[in-house]
């Protein structure tokens, strides 16, 4: 256990460094059994809980309020990867396993897991479940909770929920795992995980392709879908702001085309006969997507190494703008056929509105998932900036709603989108939402002030 200001302090701030809390106590238990203890501890005496992994998350969600009458329960320690079931195509493991390691883990056996984003270096799984993390495979193999089968969970009142079926077929009532899953902690504690598990494919193949406009993007999403099928595991969309900041800020980077294009496509194909199979059908993606004028320029990666570059300009994305200026995200997700006509009124909205702002555009184009970033313009202090947060948000997510999209897509509410998650949902869906929770913890205790 921390009670030091300064052993605490790592744990009392989000990665983007927008929320800051103070805690009784920081707690680091290395066992489901741990987890249950103290959490019946905390309920006999009505004291919060903070339930954290990686602290990597986007909407501070895993970070205490400045009350200092909560504690934060870091699942670090439970980081065991408890079993690999090649045969049934599932892995079991702990909350606090590293997103990477979980990944290695069944590579060693043969096996994929696929879920993969910028922070899976120190993302946890819990955390990861607790958003529904999509990342950039979501095309192929679904969000967090397409990718999970069972659960084991610490329950507000101290009881463990073991959960951990390994099953594809359970229809035995109703669905708790999904209850937990995308919840943030705020209806238990989620200890561990059975995760599916895919066959490696035997090649993996990349491209970088330049295009004119987003239109254009969703016209090569078609062709690529019924050209590669399931092969194609990755689609995404990246626009020249964003790569203007990536090559600024890291000086080590550079685009493969001699001249800067409005829209990028980075995607890839994984395939399960051989490299030159799956060579051969992005060369061909590529000839016909030149012959009809959807892209206008195109650099296939020859080797991993070059696959690993090409990635590396979308995974730092996120970084750069940190370095850049200060910024408000938008996690959302509109239907994919529609993402064209949003960003293009959107964009003119901001722009007539807010005068100067700049545009930052990338994301999971395969399925609607747009990180729709407005950064500050040029020479504008922090506080004016946020200042106008609000309003941003309300043009956002208002176009958002008219388009039948979604406001958080798979970075969660947290504390950032509370307030605007109670504004778009419906009134039955909010009670419904309260209802779930005052049943399950009805003295309020996991992560209060998160979500509802």
């Amino acid at each position: 256990m921390l009670t030091t200001a300064g052993d605490t302090a790592p744990y009392l701030t989000d990665w983007r460094r927008r929320f800051t809390g103070r805690a009784l106590a920081v707690v680091l238990p290395g066992t489901t059994d741990e987890v249950a203890a103290i959490v019946t501890a905390c309920a006999e005496r009505n004291i919060p809980i903070v339930p954290q992994g990686g602290n990597t998350g986007l909407a501070g969600g895993a970070t205490p309020s400045e009350s200092a009458d909560a504690i934060v329960l870091c699942l670090r320690r439970m980081n065991r990867v408890r079993n690999v079931d090649a045969l049934n195509g599932t892995m079991t493991v702990e909350a606090g396993c590293v997103l990477l390691n979980v990944q290695q883990a069944a590579r060693d056996a043969g096996q994929l897991f696929p879920l993969s984003l910028a922070a899976e270096g120190s993302a946890t799984i819990g955390g990861n479940l607790s958003t529904n993390a999509g990342g950039t495979q979501v095309l192929r193999y679904g969000n967090a909770r397409e990718l999970t089968l069972g659960l084991e969970v610490v329950l507000p009142s101290g009881e463990v929920w073991n959960g951990l079926r390994a099953l594809r077929k359970d229809n035995t009532g109703y669905d708790l795992r999904d209850l937990f899953i995308g919840a943030e902690g705020t209806l238990g504690v989620i200890t561990a995980a059975c995760l599916k598990t895919f066959p490696l494919p035997r090649a993996q193949v990349s491209a970088m392709f330049a295009l004119e406009s987003v239109k254009n993007a969703l016209e090569l999403l078609k062709l690529a879908q019924f050209a590669a099928g399931a092969t194609l595991t990755a689609f995404e969309l990246i626009s020249d702001t964003c790569m203007r900041m990536v090559t600024r800020h890291f000086t080590d980077q550079r685009l493969p085309f001699g001249q800067s294009h409005s829209q990028y496509v980075l995607l890839q194909l994984s395939d399960h006969e051989d490299e030159r199979h799956a060579a051969t059908l992005l060369q061909t993606l590529a000839e016909s997507a030149l012959e009809k004028g959807l892209i206008v320029d195109a650099a296939i990666a020859q080797s991993s190494a070059q696959s690993a570059s090409l990635w590396r300009l979308r995974e730092l994305i996120s970084e750069a703008q940190v370095l850049e200026a200060k910024h408000i995200k938008h996690d959302i997700s509109v239907p994919i056929s529609s993402i064209p006509r949003f960003i293009d009124e959107t964009d003119a909205l901001l722009l007539s509105g807010f005068p100067g702002v700049r545009l930052v555009t990338f994301g999971h184009l395969g399925d609607g998932n747009l990180h729709y970033n407005v950064q500050s313009p040029a020479g504008v202090a922090e506080e004016e900036f946020f200042a106008i947060q609000p309003a941003i948000y309300q043009c956002v997510h208002d176009q958002v709603v008219r388009f039948g999209g979604s406001i958080s897509a798979e970075h969660g509410i947290g504390q950032l989108k509370r307030d605007e998650n109670a504004r778009y949902k419906s009134p039955v869906e909010m009670n419904l939402m309260r209802s779930i929770k005052q049943a399950l913890d009805p003295l309020n205790i996991m992560n209060p002030g998160k979500v509802l």
